[in-house]
């Protein structure tokens, strides 16, 4: 049965019979299934990565040095939200919102690489010397007919990564633009609560429950996103990782 008790701002706080508030225990509930649903894209991405007939591969198009810069990016995030919480707690509001900002900042910034990310995928082109064929993957392998003999000659061939190129495209990015879509839903939620608090009484100290929901959301996210980056970028370059 559901109780109600009075919070410290002095509003009425209805709490469930585990001792979480309604609003708690719903996204708590909606985390889970959440957990479930990334679980099951994560499984599908295993199963069909190395089943592709043709199309880049991980080893083809990853650049794990800037998806390793825009984790780090992502990971900063959750500090400045645990600094924009301390802040919150301690009463001190402009601390607050300029880590709130700053994780919103931070949040975009990760965005942005995955933007860039994806359009590298996109137009994606192979580079080889007919000198120099030892050096090509597998797949750029399939370009080597077009040496005719020269030595000296050098390809360059478009060979973009999008969706409808094989199985690994497909689960890869409905997979990342998933988790992307979280992330952007968690930068336009930790927006508003920031222009929230600038009204008289939206954000306070003793009432910040809004804040904590918003903390446990990108904390999870910012989570699942270095399951994703192990699983799919540092095991699909690095196969024995």
């Amino acid at each position: 049965m559901a109780q109600a008790e009075l919070a410290p701002g002095g509003h009425e706080e209805h709490q469930t019979t585990t001792g979480l508030s309604h609003k708690k225990l719903l996204m708590w509930a909606f985390l889970g299934s959440d957990c479930m649903f990334f679980g099951a894209l994560i499984a599908t991405y295993l199963v069909y990565k190395n089943q592709s007939l043709g199309g880049p591969l991980p080893e083809d198009v990853f650049d794990i040095l800037t998806t390793s810069t825009s984790t780090f990016v992502l990971l900063m995030s959750s500090m400045s939200m645990v600094l924009a919480y301390s802040a919150l707690t301690r009463g001190n509001m402009n601390g607050f919102r300029i880590w709130l900002l700053s994780t919103c900042i931070m949040g975009a910034t990760f965005l942005g690489f995955q933007v860039f990310e994806f359009n590298e995928f996109v137009n994606h082109e192979v580079h080889f010397e007919c000198s120099h064929l030892e050096d090509l993957t597998e797949f750029e392998r399939t370009f080597a007919d077009r040496c005719d003999g020269t030595v000296d000659e050098v390809f360059i061939e478009h060979a973009g990564l999008t969706p409808r190129t094989n199985l690994f495209g497909t689960t890869f990015f409905v997979l990342t633009g998933f988790h992307g879509g979280h992330v952007t839903l968690g930068v336009i939620w930790l927006l508003s609560m920031f222009f929230y608090s600038l009204r008289k009484g939206g954000i306070t100290p003793a009432k910040h429950e809004e804040v904590d929901l918003a903390a446990l959301y990108w904390h999870f996210v910012d989570i699942v996103w270095i399951i994703i980056f192990t699983v799919i970028y540092l095991f699909g370059v690095f196969p024995g990782f």
